[in-house]
């Protein structure tokens, strides 16, 4: 589980991006084709954007994200 003010931050990081583009984000590549990848702390939010919605398939700490 992921600790309340780590999922907020999470939350705020996820809003901030959709809101104004503003965000560590990397469009990803092979396995992940078509995802694009936030960095919040420790953490990997990984999300498509379909039009003007920001939908969030996986959030993952760091050394699990891309197993």
């Amino acid at each position: 589980a992921i600790p309340q003010h780590v999922a907020l931050n999470i939350l705020h990081a996820i809003h901030r991006y959709a809101d104004t583009g503003a965000g560590r984000v990397k469009v990803l590549s092979g396995d992940f084709e078509g995802f694009l990848r936030l960095r919040v702390g420790d953490h990997r939010i990984f999300f498509k954007e379909t039009g003007d919605a920001v939908t969030v398939h996986r959030v993952a700490d760091r050394r699990q994200a891309y197993r």
